[in-house]
């Protein structure tokens, strides 16, 4: 597990043993037209981006089909964008709370915030700063979309690197440290490599789980401001507010295509080639195989063209920088606080203080104590149907996520099928859940929940696939020389394996379940409106009121039911996985 760069004269000496020649063959002139025919259609989307704002009103969205391969590309762009920020967040500020207790301190508790904060939350803020930005310009109503994608993206993707270098085997650390990595040698060769198995799949868990936030970042209505980028979110919004069926599955094999091609051409490359890192010491019996990582390893002078860039990065992991933490494990022993250590917690404490403070400041010119009973008691509502959903979709993904995730075979063929799936807009359903709710006079209390879990249940399947796919080969033939069969390999074997994954996803789920009540609690057809008793209802009719105090009681009182519940079970959860089923 711990990698080390191999010289570039023996690589280049054998890849021309490999190759014999070094002239282009058949599979350089495919590699070349598809990476030529990516840039242009990149080009032509990002030139779309910066065009006049009147652009928007005098092409308006329009619900002909021919339009969905423009405004597909549109989306995916935006989608794409944010997962390089969500990326880029995740190795900087997930490492920072792994590595140094003082912003771990800040970090998780702010993540479990951000994370119950709802998209429409974000949107009410954020739009009116990033339209001043970008005066007159669609980049800045673009970069408010692609920030509400980043938001559904980021924390899962955090959260799971987190988890995973705080859960690196103790033997592999001791290798680095008796190597004498520094901070950075240590990250890029051994916790990067050791995370990138859970992380690729809470990658494409968090592509996928943000098309259920499509519609809200693409068509958004904040009080008075409504903006309508051209994309598959703001098509499907049309098609839902005019009541043709034919539209929404329209959007919804456009969406199946885009989900298809990105899979095939990036995600599952990456999984293939992400398979090199896992922990093993044994032979692994499959390997997950990619037509596309295949035809890019066969190249010639795609190949030769890379060789600086791989000298490059190669030159950068090997630059030894000084260590931005002590260099003591956190499951060393505690040592007693120290002055400084009881001056941070202070200080964070006091910035806590103060932000409350000028939140219910900002509240109590307009709201009242029978206000804030309201919130609270919707809030009740909501975590009532988070804990019962997010319980259900347990026991029913757990044991299919295990069976997939340890056969190769299947999790390659159930990848876009499960992607496909948690990219599936709880929007499309609204239409037969408002029209059964309606002719059969249900409780909609009852039967609107399960639109919750619809986008958020995936979090724990792909966490469980991506945790039993990790699952070390030599653990499993020692189990099956011991004979360990039925529920005594569930309990003794697969099950701590896979929980530290587990807990990342349900933690995730958890928080995208309350951040999915916003949709769940308030669903409409045309002109039919059918409303739940809930936190995410409250929320979202204060915001199509532009009631900003009321949105900010809403996020509040969310904000405090997750946070609570993370600090009760989950984090618990995350210790109890840290120091009793890592491997050592």
């Amino acid at each position: 597990m711990v990698f080390f760069p191999r010289k570039m004269s023996e690589r280049n000496a054998l890849a021309a043993l490999a190759t014999g020649r070094h002239a282009p063959n058949a599979y350089d002139v495919l590699a070349f037209v598809l990476i030529i025919g990516l840039i242009a259609v990149i080009a032509h989307g990002v030139g779309e981006m910066h065009a006049p704002l009147n652009v928007l009103a005098q092409t308006p969205i329009t619900l002909d089909p021919s339009r969905l391969p423009e405004y597909g590309l549109r989306t995916t762009l935006r989608m794409f964008a944010a997962m390089l920020a969500s990326l880029l967040f995740t190795f900087t500020v997930a490492t920072l709370a792994a590595k140094n207790k003082r912003a771990e301190l800040v970090i998780v508790p702010a993540l479990d915030i951000l994370q119950s904060v709802p998209v429409l939350g974000f949107l009410t803020f954020t739009v009116a700063f990033f339209m001043r930005l970008f005066p007159g310009s669609q980049l800045g109503a673009e970069c408010a979309s692609i920030f509400a994608i980043f938001t559904a993206q980021a924390w899962n993707m955090a959260f799971s690197f987190y988890q995973s270098l705080r859960t690196v085997p103790q033997d592999l650390d001791e290798v680095s440290r008796g190597f004498r990595f520094s901070a950075w040698q240590r990250f890029w060769r051994l916790e990067a490599p050791f995370a990138a198995p859970g992380l690729i799949w809470n990658m494409m868990m968090s592509m996928s789980g943000s098309w259920f936030f499509v519609v809200a970042s693409e068509a958004i209505t904040v009080g008075d401001t409504t903006v309508e980028l051209p994309g598959i979110g703001s098509y499907l919004a049309h098609a839902i507010d005019h009541k043709n069926f034919v539209a929404v599955a329209w959007a919804v094999l456009a969406m199946a295509v885009l989900i298809g091609l990105y899979d095939q051409l990036l995600f599952r490359p990456i999984v293939a080639w992400a398979d090199k890192f896992r922990f093993e010491q044994t032979a692994g019996k499959s390997q997950p195989h990619s037509w596309m990582y295949e035809l890019m390893r066969r190249t010639r002078v795609l190949k030769r063209l890379y060789q600086p860039i791989e000298w490059l990065s190669q030159r950068m992991m090997a630059v030894r920088l000084p260590s931005i933490a002590p260099a003591t494990r956190s499951q060393a022993a505690p040592r007693r606080p120290i002055l400084g250590d009881r001056l941070w917690l202070a200080i964070v404490i006091l910035a806590a203080l103060g932000g409350g403070w000028l939140a219910v400041n900002y509240m109590r010119q307009s709201l009242d104590w029978s206000d804030v009973g309201h919130a609270l008691a919707a809030g009740l509502a909501t975590l009532v149907r988070v804990v019962v959903l997010i319980a259900l979709a347990s026991v029913i993904w757990v044991p299919i996520g295990v069976w997939i995730g340890l056969r190769p075979n299947v999790a390659q063929r159930v990848q876009p099928l499960a992607q496909f799936l948690a990219a599936f807009p709880a929007n499309v359903l609204f239409p037969v859940a408002v029209v059964a709710i309606v002719a059969t006079h249900a409780n909609p209390n009852i039967w609107l929940s399960p639109l919750m879990v619809l986008g958020t249940q995936w979090y724990i399947l792909f966490n469980v696939i991506a945790g039993a796919s990790a699952f070390p080969g030599d653990l499993r033939e020692v189990a099956m020389v011991y004979r360990l069969r039925s529920w005594t390999w569930w309990r003794k074997v697969i099950l701590p394996g896979v929980f530290p994954y587990y807990v990342t996803g349900a933690l995730t789920a958890s928080g995208g379940s309350w951040n999915a009540s916003i949709v769940a609690e308030l669903a409409n057809w045309g002109d039919t409106r059918v409303e739940a008793f809930g936190l995410g209802s409250y929320i979202a009719r204060a915001t199509q009121a532009g009631n900003y105090p009321r949105v900010v009681l809403g996020i509040a009182v969310m904000s405090l039911f997750v946070t609570l519940l993370n600090r009760v079970l989950w984090r618990r959860l995350y210790v109890f996985a840290e120091r009793r089923l890592r491997l050592a």
